[in-house]
């Protein structure tokens, strides 16, 4: 989209960023990733070809299958795989999968498969694909219990990638009032909350966390858990924001159009909110773009370390609870695969983040 002078001259400070954003190319990818990451979250039902705890004995550990679009008979149109066919090891009595060419397992697209209930509201059994048949379709392999890896990944997407979001409002929410009042009113409510802030970070993050985390009760259920793990990570994660806020709030409050807004009659939180903040919001989004990996990764760490969501709640770092057996990864590298999801969330947010940055600023080159 090009753009004249005149609509320079006249555009608003956020259409003015919208131009400045999609120059950079990495963070319209990244965020174009992250929209179809939660889009994957938002119909996990649909994308994923089985539940989460479907098992299918016969294909424990069963490795990836690749997907075809050229076989024996020529192209096709939709892909296809070989089935398995599961031999016994003579000397190390372990399953070895070898793919089957002799037939192939069309992919069925949106085809009628497990029965489901949308978000525990609408039934349905439509899925992005299945195999045909009555074939199953292992893209990602399986683990232990021949559950599917990309079904379990998919449903714990909408687990991994919301704790971060919900998360995040919360610690916006107190780093902007713990902030907002430190950096206005000054003197000794400023220095109370400095020395606060100052105690809180002085604490090593994990150690924190896991102290937190295990103060949740083990009787609690899995919803009540999910919650509380939200608010673990958020206690510890406002403390950056608020000091962002406070030294932006310290700038602007000596500014003429907040001294004009005290002098018209105007209260303290109406200024903080209605004149300040405004004026240093692109600064606070993209501070939130950069925390939500954090909250994504700290999750992650908890559960992986038994401390934080348990089965049956599904997220990557439940699923990467089966990657603390050295000799299982080595043997079955497959169950690792939520590492590379984890690994693009975090890298797009990043991604996106430094594009909302340069664009904050949008007089820069």
């Amino acid at each position: 989209m090009t753009t004249t002078v005149d609509s320079l001259a006249t555009a608003t400070p956020i259409q003015m960023m919208g131009w400045k954003f999609r120059k950079h190319r990495m963070a319209v990818a990244a965020g174009a990733l992250l929209v179809g990451l939660y889009l994957i979250a938002v119909f996990a039902e649909f994308v994923a070809p089985y539940d989460p705890e479907t098992r299918n004995v016969a294909a424990m550990y069963a490795p990836p299958q690749a997907l075809h679009w050229v076989g024996a008979d020529g192209w096709h149109v939709i892909p296809f795989v070989y089935p398995l066919r599961a031999e016994r090891d003579p000397v190390t009595l372990r399953l070895r999968f070898t793919e089957d060419r002799t037939r192939t397992v069309p992919l069925a697209v949106c085809a009628p498969g497990e029965a489901y209930r949308f978000w525990n509201l609408l039934p349905g059994n439509r899925h992005l694909f299945t195999g045909t048949a009555g074939e199953s379709v292992h893209l990602l392999g399986a683990d232990r219990l021949g559950r599917d890896v990309f079904s379990r990944i998919v449903y714990g997407s909408r687990v991994s990638l919301t704790v971060g979001l919900a998360g995040v409002s919360i610690s916006f929410l107190l780093g902007l009032l713990i902030g907002g009042l430190s950096g206005y009113c000054g003197g000794w409510v400023d220095n109370l909350v400095q020395r606060f802030i100052e105690i809180v970070r002085a604490f090593p993050a994990i150690p924190l966390w896991l102290a937190l985390s295990a103060a949740l009760p083990a009787t609690w259920p899995p919803l009540r858990t999910y919650f509380g793990i939200t608010l673990v990570l958020s206690l510890i994660g406002w403390t950056g924001l608020a000091r962002q806020v406070r030294g932006k709030l310290l700038a602007l409050r000596e500014e003429d159009f907040a001294v004009a807004a005290l002098l018209a009659g105007a209260g303290r939180w109406r200024i903080i909110t209605r004149h300040l903040l405004p004026g240093f919001l692109s600064h606070i989004i993209v501070s939130l773009t950069l925390a939500v990996p954090a909250m994504i990764l700290g999750e992650t760490a908890l559960s992986f370390l038994g401390l934080g969501l348990k089965p049956p709640v599904t997220s990557w770092g439940v699923l990467l609870k089966d990657a603390q057996n050295v000799q299982a990864v080595a043997l079955y590298p497959w169950i690792l695969a939520p590492v590379a999801f984890v690994i693009l969330a975090v890298l797009a947010f990043n991604f996106l983040g430094d594009g909302l940055r340069d664009a904050a600023d949008p007089y820069t080159r």
